[in-house]
């Protein structure tokens, strides 16, 4: 044995390949490179040749270094050095080898416990089937001692058993393997075997079916064996093996319902919290069977007994598994509504305890000797009161289990009481109006989550309830907290809130004015919660107009100040309100009907347009009852792209024309209708780039030779720049982008880089340079081809499809010819029709601090820093925590990034995120204040695309070759926001 290993070994140490080269074609084209004749005389020279390649064998390494070893402590260091090495596929055999020959030799038990390790980390190599060393070791866990090492080897066994998953007789012998010992007396031993049954038991759905029942049954049964095993940790493993079983489709049998519940009273939190994993997913499997309460004759439905079991473990002594019931709870949408009602009351429901009938409280009387006089009317009815004894169908320490969670000592525990709630209240109306005085409770409470949480759960729900008014003076006390996150989650509450009574509109404008003055940072998110709050509740804010506008039927009444915020918050709940309540502009005086001209103009997203006596009706929205393909906006947008689209009769300069009307009126359509902005944005950017494409491919600038036209050509050259950053945007700044977009967009990217490789060759000097470009083009129109294998036959006449019917030609052209005809088929292919999504939104930011309107200078030492906070909102961004950037220009041209961090985000609604940060700025001392530009950026990255996970997996040794080389790792920046301008003056240090 040990002569072969060494044979084998050194036989590594040397390899002869043979490299052939593949035929040119449109799959094999991009092993041969457009070199000209001299290149390809090399390359058939090459293809005879026979290349010998020396490099050192890991295994031979290891063999040598475990030899040197003189104590277990040497071989140990040895192994330790080694798994720090990475380890290619082909040698991963060998390595395995000889670690098992060692591992039979060795004594001590540590190194056999780090060479089990190896094993298993060894058989995770991608590319490498571990089949060949399962016997190996199988054969070693019999003659093993060391428990530890045995817990080791079973654990190398699940990994080979996952990574064979295909062979299900192979994974049967791993579990009776595993089986075998599941009577070890070691914990460590015994987890292990339960973890690889759960893992790679039979679950499959082909086999026989009374085999598999069959086999499902035993290997449930040996699993609920070992509920009741001694040691908690053995136990916590079986009920997760079970859990695991449930994973891969297994579907557990009913009985296991009993043995999870006794397992609740267990003494050890990790069981007891499995426990309640498990009763919960047995209430999910068997909602509807009927199941005995225990010491009584009753029956009740299992998804009931196991709400009131985990309503039960809300009140348990391990705030770890008070979280995971509470958590669970909110899940279990099947329960009965008079159980869901009981865990908001600490008293336990009649209707909970079962009652004795007339018949038998008679029957309880007879035998015990008394009878009803018939003297007193009704003294043998039977009386409401409840027996002591009275079999109750829900466990009292269930009762009232939400009360219990919300008042808990740990902040967790309320957190996943107040998500609990909102779940089950989104589901049941009726719970959901019993559950509201709880939630407004919680918004009291002393840490900031807590409260932050129970506004988003009520806003979730707000839909199903009303606010008394004794509820809303709760709500609105929380305007006076110092943390801006809770004031603007309760205006995002309050847009979607109803109010009862007309005193709950009143009361709740005093308190938004009252925040606005105490905090006048928060002015846009209160107009924003007026603007919904009026719109809610028209008929409420009519009786409320002539006090809200201070107007008298007989006397005139001074005009109010346009500049005040608190006057133009009092409007915009007015207008909201009047755009459904025609009676409410006869009480408007003359000058609030010029107010109301000056704010449609100033704040058009606040205020609606309204049919005013006297006036034409200023519409820029859609009336409701037009439905969306109906839309006029929609059918502009569509014509206007079917208008474009058939320009083909036109000439060159009325093609350009057209394309500068249609994209000047795109635009204007992106700011009057904010419900298109996207769309508009998107469509007008892709008909910018193909202006820009047909420009820079005009007949007069390939005429003249290039030495001639030198301002052409730097046009055309920046117009290839402009295009591929225009792409670039189109694929990373719009939410909503589908397939058939991004196959448009690479289309596009593909032509820029094309015309930049033309204007390359047609000013520069030598072949030479041109090889490489010539490659490296070549594999950017590789990787379209995979990415987008399925789009290209809905790509007929493009760019892209006449090049790969050109590219055998390609492959074997000179560099020159190579860009002819790129040029010529740039100028033949057809323009591309560009699909529009149902929708797509564009990420925009908005710096709200700071303002850039002060003249006051940021004073500071130079040398030191000064902290400047920003404050801005970002829409449409998916991952804003890794993407948005805060970038700083200083006026001598350094440029500064900043990335936040992940907590300075903040979520307040969907698809919006708040960004509250400190930008630290520093430099040296000026002579006096100048401005610097604040901005947002966001931050893209090529490989993180749509169209790089497109590509298809490949081997380990074709990964490099997974992209192109331009387009692996393309990183950069596009800025979304308006610059803001600060004033700051670096003073100079005092000596």
């Amino acid at each position: 044995m040990a002569a072969h290993l060494k044979k084998r070994v050194y036989e590594e140490f040397s390899k002869v390949v043979q490299v052939t080269r593949p035929p040119p074609g449109r799959d094999g084209w991009l092993r041969a490179l457009p070199c000209g004749g001299r290149c390809r005389r090399q390359h058939e020279d090459l293809s005879t040749k026979k290349l010998r390649l020396s490099k050192p064998s890991k295994s031979a390494a290891l063999h040598v270094d475990l030899c040197k070893a003189t104590s277990p402590a040497d071989a140990l260091q040895y192994l330790l050095q080694f798994a720090r090495k990475p380890v290619e596929v082909e040698s991963v055999e060998g390595v395995v080898r000889i670690l098992l020959e060692h591992y039979y030799k060795e004594n001590d038990a540590s190194v056999r416990l780090k060479i089990a390790s190896l094993l298993g980390l060894l058989s995770k190599t991608a590319g490498f089937s571990p089949d060949c060393i399962m016997d190996d070791a199988i054969n070693t866990l019999q003659n093993e001692k060391s428990h530890q090492v045995l817990a080791q080897l079973l654990d190398t066994l699940l990994v080979i058993g996952t990574k064979l998953p295909e062979n299900p007789s192979v994974r049967m012998r791993l579990v009776e393997v595993a089986c075998k010992h599941l009577t070890d007396s070691s914990h460590g031993v015994r987890n292990k075997c339960l973890q690889l049954i759960g893992c790679l038991g039979p679950v499959e759905k082909n086999v026989a079916k009374e085999a598999e029942s069959q086999a499902a049954k035993d290997v449930q049964k040996i699993i609920g064996d070992h509920f009741n095993d001694q040691d908690p940790r053995v136990r916590t493993a079986a009920i997760k093996a079970m859990l695991q079983l449930h994973e891969r489709g297994l579907k557990l049998q009913q009985a296991i319902y009993s043995q999870a519940c006794k397992l609740l009273a267990d003494d050890y939190e990790q069981v007891r919290s499995a426990a309640v994993q498990l009763i919960w997913v047995l209430s999910q499997l068997y909602p509807e069977s009927i199941v005995p309460i225990p010491s009584s004759n009753e029956e009740i439905r299992l998804v009931d007994d196991a709400f009131g079991k985990i309503c039960h473990m809300v009140s348990d002594g391990s705030w770890v598994v008070r979280v995971q019931a509470a958590k669970l709870l909110g899940s279990m949408q099947q329960v009965s509504s008079h159980f869901l009602e009981q865990t908001l009351d600490k008293k336990l429901m009649s209707d909970l305890r079962r009652k004795r009938t007339a018949h038998e409280r008679a029957k309880e009387l007879y035998s015990s000797g008394e009878f009803s006089s018939g003297r007193k009317w009704g003294d043998d009815a039977p009386k409401e009161e409840i027996d002591t004894g009275a079999v109750n169908l829900i466990e009292s320490g269930a009762c009232g289990a939400f009360v219990h969670g919300l008042e808990d000592e740990m902040y967790e525990v309320r957190i996943a009481a107040v998500e609990a709630l909102c779940m089950l209240a989104q589901s049941s109306p009726s719970f959901a109006e019993k559950c509201l005085d709880f939630l407004v409770d919680m918004f009291n409470d002393e840490i900031e989550e807590v409260r932050l949480q129970s506004i988003h759960t009520m806003r979730k729900i707000s839909n199903n309830i009303t606010l008394r008014e004794d509820q809303l003076d709760t709500v609105l006390a929380v305007l006076e907290d110092s943390s801006r996150d809770i004031r603007e989650a309760l205006h995002e509450l309050l847009c979607c809130t109803n109010v009862s009574t007309k005193e709950g509109i009143h009361l709740a404008l005093v308190e938004l004015l009252k925040n606005l003055t105490k905090y006048p940072t928060d002015r846009e998110s209160i107009w924003k919660c007026l603007k919904f709050l009026g719109s809610r509740h028209p008929t409420l804010v009519l009786p409320l107009v002539p006090e809200l506008l201070s107007t008298h039927p007989f006397f005139d009444t001074p005009e109010p100040d346009m500049d005040d915020p608190a006057y133009i918050a009092v409007l915009v709940l007015i207008f909201n309100a009047a755009k459904s309540c025609p009676t409410m502009p006869a009480l408007f005086s003359d000058h609030t009907f010029r107010h109301y001209a000056y704010l449609r103009d100033s704040l058009s997203h606040l205020v609606p347009p309204l049919r005013l006596p006297g006036r034409k009706l200023v519409s820029s929205a859609v009336s409701p009852s037009i439905s969306p393909h109906e839309d006029p906006s929609q059918q502009f947008l569509h014509q206007s792209l079917e208008r474009v689209y058939n320009f083909q009769h036109l000439d060159p300069q009325g093609i350009q024309e057209l394309l500068e009307f249609t994209i000047r009126d795109l635009q204007r359509l992106g700011e009057l209708q904010s419900e298109l902005a996207g769309m508009a944005d998107f469509t007008a950017t892709y008909l910018q780039c193909q202006l820009l494409l047909i420009k820079a491919l005009q007949e007069k600038l390939w005429n003249v030779a290039a030495p001639l036209y030198l301002k052409q050509n730097a046009l055309a050259s920046a117009a290839a720049k402009q295009i591929l950053e225009e792409t670039y945007k189109m694929e990373f700044m719009y939410s909503g982008v589908e397939s058939r977009q991004v196959v448009i967009i690479h289309h596009m990217r593909l032509q820029a880089k094309a015309l930049q490789l033309i204007m390359t060759a047609r000013t520069t000097r030598g072949v030479e340079p041109l090889f490489g470009m010539c490659e490296k083009f070549l594999q950017e129109v590789d990787s379209f081809q995979r990415c987008f294998i399925s789009e290209l036959p809905h790509m007929q006449g493009s760019f892209v499809d006449k090049l790969l019917d050109l590219m055998p030609r390609l492959v074997t052209s000179k560099p020159s010819e190579v860009v002819k005809i790129l040029q010529t088929t740039l100028r033949q292919s057809t323009f591309l029709h560009l699909p529009l999504p149902e929708q797509l939104h564009k990420a925009t930011a908005n710096i709200i601090e700071p303002t850039g309107e002060s003249d006051n200078p940021l004073r500071f030492t130079s040398g030191l820093v000064v902290a400047l906070d920003v404050d801005a909102t970002v829409e449409h961004v998916q991952d804003p925590q890794g993407t948005v950037k805060v970038q700083v220009l200083y006026p001598d041209g350094q440029a500064q990034l900043i990335h936040p961090k992940p907590a300075d985000f903040r979520n307040p609604g969907p698809g919006r995120h708040r960004l509250i940060t400190q930008v630290y700025l520093s430099h040296t001392a000026w002579t006096e204040p100048c401005q610097i530009e604040v901005r947002l950026l966001l931050a893209y990255n090529s490989n993180k695309s749509k169209a790089s996970t497109r590509i298809p997996k490949s081997t380990w040794s074709d990964s490099s070759e997974a992209l192109p080389p331009s387009e692996n790792g393309i990183e950069g920046t596009i800025p979304f926001s308006k610059p803001v301008k600060v004033y700051i003056m670096p003073k100079p240090a005092r000596r």
